[in-house]
């Protein structure tokens, strides 16, 4: 069982995939996956992720800041600053270009720790700058998408900053708080928490998707466009900032997946939520899908180039 847990999660790409192009089709396999089950289903992804990190996680931030402090500042300020550019290069409308802002100012994913072990990066390290720059999007998220999509339509930093904490921080220290009280229980029900995870943000990609079938394939290709080019932009900017700094090729690896991948399930939330349109939490559906393509061929082609340090 433990692994054919182990397998389905490694092919989560395979099934964001698979669900998009259903979704794209039959909407209704997926869109009855929708109102409260969303931030629901995202709140027990990032209470799995608490479940995964220690203490010692921590420490170990507080040991080595440098790469995983790299990872955190790229991340909010490499990402944000392309999505803004992007959504102007690319002539997006309001709806689309706030949502592709909104979720390139969003932290890291958990699905950045699945393509760092596929890439033979370091794991340790990437759990660490998701649960860093997870922690700092409190703040970061709500301040950088008024800044950015501010001159665009409205933006309702207090309800981001409110949803951002009840479906992101409270879920987390959850997970933290029942691992260090309950260590056997967690340890039963941690094998099957990535899959589960990967279930969940496959069903709420999928949901959206459906959702938005007519805009997508009227104008999906220029918003489609701009989402590959975030995450192209993401990945390689990443690594070659972390070469240029001259930080080993297991980091910058590891630095370029963190910056490249965002949490899109939070990005959905976080539309859904606070604006009107419908359109904002389009990108980032397109984001989970698109980014773990292009995560999972890196990590193809790095496992085949195990690099100069390991």
């Amino acid at each position: 069982m433990s692994r054919l847990l182990k397998i389905g999660t490694l092919a989560f790409p395979a099934w964001v995939l698979a669900a998009s192009l259903i979704a794209l089709r039959e909407p209704g396999v997926f869109t009855w996956f929708r109102g409260p089950l969303i931030p629901l289903g995202l709140g027990l992804i990032m209470l799995g992720m608490g479940l995964t990190l220690e203490v010692a996680d921590f420490r170990r931030v507080l040991r080595r800041p440098a790469p995983i402090g790299l990872g955190v500042v790229l991340q909010f300020l490499v990402m944000p600053l392309l999505g803004w550019s992007l959504a102007w290069a690319f002539g997006l409308p309001t709806g689309f270009a706030v949502g592709l802002i909104l979720v390139s100012c969003c932290p890291g994913g958990v699905a950045s720790n699945v393509i760092s072990y596929l890439s033979l990066a370091d794991v340790p390290a990437s759990v660490s700058m998701t649960a860093v720059s997870t922690a700092v999007s409190v703040l970061m998220t709500p301040a950088l998408t008024t800044l950015l999509a501010g001159s665009r339509v409205e933006v309702p930093a207090a309800g981001l900053l409110f949803d951002t904490f009840w479906v992101v921080i409270l879920p987390i220290v959850t997970g933290l708080v029942l691992q260090r009280r309950f260590p056997r229980v967690t340890k039963a029900v941690l094998p099957a928490g990535p899959f589960v995870s990967v279930v969940l943000i496959t069903l709420i990609v999928a949901s959206i998707i459906g959702a938005s079938r007519e805009v997508i394939l009227e104008s999906g290709g220029s918003l489609l466009g701009a989402v590959f080019a975030l995450h192209i932009g993401g990945f390689g900017l990443g690594y070659g900032l972390s070469r240029l700094l001259r930080r080993p090729e297991k980091t910058a690896r590891t630095v370029a997946i963190e910056v490249g991948m965002q949490n899109s399930g939070l990005g959905v939330v976080l539309a859904r939520q606070n604006f009107a349109s419908p359109l904002v939490a389009v990108p980032s559906a397109m984001s989970s899908l698109t980014h773990s393509l292009i995560g999972s061929l890196l990590a193809g082609v790095w496992r085949l180039r195990p690099g100069e340090d390991r």
